[in-house]
């Protein structure tokens, strides 16, 4: 049997690579896109099956021009993750709206796009699985969050929204909530009193996902929400 594909947005340092890693292991080609082509090559070389691509999920034509390569090269994706993410800090009054609307662009247009462009395969084939990687911004809006929040509140009401139309349709749609400080070189600079407990593994997110990605049937989740043991909330 032709081993199953895996699309994954947003392959950087932490969560996408850990995704990337996760699913090479579990025996799936990897296509794996970002804008930082120099890092996704060097990570391809490291992961048997995987293959990069460089592409701004904004763009439209940049998404049909490598879901096009991905289909020759490796193959019809089963399973599309949507990680890629844009974000900015400040109070509605102090962010510039061209990057809230950049914002949007990365973390729902990009959604949209990817899932309107691999879902018919999926619904065809009556299997397959879309997830988004979100956070608590996603359900609330705090004061200094305005610049983000409403573009992942967007995000999570679209993958429901796909999620109802696609699940009677064989294809599981879900989103995971990251409540917690993720496991970084440059989180660890930022909090470096805080314990090993305090931040959340990339590998243990890639792990849940593949869990999510991977559940029977009868028993699929759309809201999945994961955090460290210690985490207030």
């Amino acid at each position: 049997m032709t081993a199953p594909v895996c699309l994954i947005s947003g392959v950087g340092p932490g969560t996408g690579s850990a995704l990337a890693r996760r699913f090479t292991e579990g025996g799936y080609r990897v296509a794996m896109l970002a804008r930082n082509e120099e890092r996704l090559t060097a990570l391809a070389n490291e992961l048997q099956g995987a293959k990069a691509y460089r592409c701004d999920v904004s763009d439209a034509a940049q998404i049909e021009a490598m879901a096009s390569a991905v289909e020759r090269d490796l193959g019809s994706p089963e399973v599309v993750i949507h990680n890629a993410v844009d974000g900015a800090f400040g109070t509605f009054r102090e962010i510039d709206p061209q990057i809230l609307n950049r914002n949007f662009q990365v973390n729902t247009m990009g959604l949209l796009y990817l899932a309107r462009r691999f879902a018919p395969a999926m619904i065809g084939a009556g299997k397959g699985a879309i997830v988004a990687t979100g956070n608590t911004s996603a359900l609330r809006g705090k004061a200094g969050f305005a610049g983000f929040a409403p573009t992942k509140a967007a995000q999570r009401i679209l993958a429901e929204a796909m999620a109802r139309d696609l699940g009677p349709q064989g294809v599981h749609v879900a989103y995971v909530v990251i409540d917690a400080v993720i496991d970084l070189d440059w989180t660890r600079r930022r909090w470096p009193e805080r314990p090993d407990d305090f931040f959340i593994k990339p590998s243990a997110i890639a792990d849940e996902v593949w869990h999510t990605v991977h559940q029977d049937r009868s028993a699929w989740s759309f809201n999945v929400e994961i955090r460290p043991f210690g985490e207030s909330w």
